[in-house]
Parts: C-alpha cells; sequence; structure tokens
C-alpha cells in the first residue's frame, strides 16, 4: 500500500461492492497504508469477500440489495473518524482522493465530492455522461450549488454523514446525500477526479442503457420523495 499523506491517519475507506473480484486486488493496491478499508460484500456471488480478505480489508456482508444498502452497512461498520466511499470497480483510484480527503480534515468542507474526468472515451459512456449532466444540472439549480457530477466518490466525518439519515438503499443514495447535506447548510465542495475505465465486468449503472435509466429512475424517486425538503430550501 501507497504512504499516506499527512493528517489522514483517522481515514476508513468504504468500498460496497457485487462482483468486483477483478479490480479489487489492484484497488485495494493502490490505498494509503494508513487507511483502513471496509469492504462490504452485497450478495456477490464470485470471490468478491476472499479477495478483499486476502488484501487486508475488513468484509463486511449486507442482505438487503441495493448500493445505499452496502454504503450504510459500511458506514455503520467503520469507527475512523473521517470515511471516503468509493466504487469497487477501480476506476477511481485511492491515491487520487489526497485532496478530497484534506478538505475535509483541514475543515475546509464537510462534504467533499469527486467529478469524474474521463481519461478515455471508453472510460464513461455517452449515455451515463449525458444522462449525468442533466442530474447534475437540475440538481444545481434546484440547490444552488456548482456541480458537475452526482458525487461518486463522497469524503465526510462518519457520525455527520449518518446524522444526514439518508433512506434511500439503492443508486439514489448519492444524490439524496448531496440533497440532504445542502439542507443542513454543509460546506460541500467538489473537485475533478481522474476517471478510468473499470477493471473487468460491467457497470451496474454506465455498462448498459437499462443500468443507467434504473440510476435515473431511483434519483427521480429521491427527488420526489424529498420534495418538501427542496421547497424548504428554495422557498
Amino acid at each position: 500500500m501507497k504512504p499516506a499523506p499527512a493528517d489522514v491517519d483517522q481515514v476508513e475507506l468504504v468500498i460496497p461492492c457485487l462482483n468486483e473480484e477483478s479490480a479489487l486486488p489492484a484497488l485495494l493496491a493502490d490505498v494509503p497504508g494508513s487507511w483502513a478499508v471496509i469492504v462490504v460484500d452485497n450478495g456477490s456471488s464470485d470471490n468478491t469477500a476472499d479477495v478483499a480478505r486476502l488484501a487486508g480489508a475488513t468484509v463486511v456482508h449486507e442482505g438487503r440489495p441495493g448500493y445505499g444498502a452496502a454504503v450504510d452497512r459500511g458506514l455503520r461498520a467503520a469507527t475512523r473518524d473521517i470515511v471516503v466511499v468509493l466504487d469497487g470497480d477501480g476506476s477511481i483510484r485511492p491515491r487520487d482522493l489526497a485532496g478530497l480527503v484534506e478538505l475535509v480534515a483541514g475543515g475546509s468542507a464537510e462534504l467533499a465530492c469527486g467529478a469524474r474526468r474521463p481519461v478515455t472515451s471508453s472510460a464513461w459512456p455517452a449515455h451515463a455522461r449525458l444522462g449525468n449532466r442533466i442530474l447534475a444540472a437540475t440538481l444545481s439549480l434546484a440547490l444552488g450549488l456548482d456541480l458537475h457530477d452526482i458525487a461518486p466518490v463522497r469524503v465526510a466525518r462518519r457520525t455527520a454523514l449518518l446524522e444526514l439519515a439518508v433512506a434511500d438503499r439503492r443508486f439514489g443514495y448519492p444524490l439524496e446525500t448531496l440533497l440532504r447535506a445542502r439542507v443542513a447548510d454543509w460546506r460541500i465542495t467538489e473537485l475533478p477526479i481522474p476517471y478510468h475505465p473499470r477493471n473487468g465486468g460491467r457497470s451496474k449503472v454506465t455498462g448498459s442503457i437499462r443500468g443507467t435509466l434504473r440510476a435515473l429512475r431511483d434519483f427521480t424517486g429521491v427527488l420526489v420523495a424529498n420534495r418538501e425538503l427542496l421547497w424548504r430550501r428554495t422557498r
């Protein structure tokens, strides 16, 4: 594991996973040495859990299907002050997240988010990029934020993040996190993060039009379910 940047000894990386055995070895080898790692196995049918354990990660299991369910389980299993939530597909590398961690550790932001910047055209399919752009623009308008992505990687204080009481247990979890953080008057900062092609397998969201539409459905559900919060914020 790589050396850690200064002042990040209380960082825990939470990785929700579903069938990511091929991506995890390289991803976990890139984690700063002082970080703790929790891999949440969300019902994998491959060797995700065994691969994670062999690489030194703590593995917990979440039987409820859904990205939000896995993230919530990981946050509750974590014990360190600052948590980094990152997908397990290897498309975003932990070594590129030091700037986000430093924003939270240094008190410049309560929520630091990564905005994907594809390193190749194949890293982020056009249909997924368009859907994300529309959602980011809609949320920016509703909340008065300058967003370019729906927070695929997020850094925050663990206790404060749990206190937001994010309810979505599917793909709408990142969107609801942004919404509730904004309503709570958190300082939200976004930094560009290199976005690589995933290591093996196919993305549950961007890997197909169907997956993207399913995520859009969940995002819409979050906006509808939280319309009262949005109204309070914009009144």
